[in-house]
């Protein structure tokens, strides 16, 4: 898809920092962006198969590693855009596993990443319909996010297992929580936009891979009353972009639901929640 008549989404000859660009989500927008005329750098633990102006290998459940990589990264500085969205399923890494790289190394990265990015900048990251629940467990969730040390959280919930449950939705939730707390602090200091979108089942291999653990009946009791299917990878990057897009000025603390309908839905009644618990 040509970029040329979108360039006041703001994307051309911009410098931008995105992880998880080898699959799924990341890699779609990854290919968006250098449509659209962006630099883009790839931090992934896999090797991206899109083209990129530089590649940084990278395990976020690694925090030495992390800060050893973001100090070579910020070189790249001013960054214009940070999309910190790498991911994992809890099934085949485990729930503190799946904490460590979804929460407290993305949120690790993302803060080591910050003096590099420009004053008036925009980072966004991807939660999830996982998350749906932050507002019932939020006194826990703000006592974790008060916690700044990547090695205390870890260590709290390897101390704390039961609290992890599956691991991916605690993680989620906590994404959600600090976006909407962390983006006071940088819209005030630095004019810097944090904000995040929400996706429902989405059609990627991460969805593939989760499906063997979720069971059939899940999968096809889970409404698409918007689409009639799972959105596609790109689907939801393209909504990743447009609202890290400049243009959403006046945008920061959002947490956009891209999920055909699906929380708001079941909220309200207008969806049943019984696919929640289908296994």
């Amino acid at each position: 898809m040509s970029g040329g008549s979108l360039d006041g989404l703001g994307y051309r000859g911009a410098t931008v920092v995105l992880t998880g660009g080898a699959s799924g989500m990341g890699e779609a927008a990854a290919h968006i962006l250098g449509d659209l005329g962006a630099t883009v750098h790839i931090v992934d633990i896999a090797e991206p198969k899109v083209a990129c102006a530089s590649f940084t290998r990278l395990d976020l459940g690694d925090f030495a590693a992390v800060r050893a990589a973001a100090a070579e990264l910020r070189k790249l500085g001013p960054i214009d855009f940070l999309f910190p969205i790498a991911g994992v399923p809890p099934h085949n890494v485990g729930a503190l596993a799946c904490m460590a790289i979804n929460y407290i190394g993305t949120r690790l990265f993302t803060e080591e990443m910050l003096p590099a990015v420009k004053d008036g900048g925009s980072i966004c990251l991807i939660t999830s319909t996982a998350a749906r629940g932050w507002q019932h467990h939020l006194a826990e969730n703000l006592e974790i996010v008060g916690i700044a040390e990547a090695e205390q959280v870890r260590d709290f919930y390897h101390a704390n297992p039961d609290k992890l449950r599956d691991g991916y939705s605690p993680s989620k939730e906590l994404l959600t929580v600090w976006i909407h707390q962390a983006a006071i602090g940088l819209a005030e200091s630095r004019r810097i936009r944090l904000n995040g979108i929400a996706p429902c089942a989405t059609g990627t291999a991460f969805m593939e891979e989760s499906a063997k653990h979720l069971g059939q009946a899940f999968m096809d009791s889970y409404p698409h009353p918007l689409l009639g299917r799972m959105p596609t990878g790109e689907e939801q990057a393209w909504s990743l972009l447009l609202l890290a897009s400049p243009l959403n000025a006046a945008v920061t603390g959002a947490v956009l639901a891209t999920d055909e309908g699906n929380v708001g839905g079941t909220i309200t009644g207008a969806l049943k929640p019984s696919y929640m618990q289908a296994k």
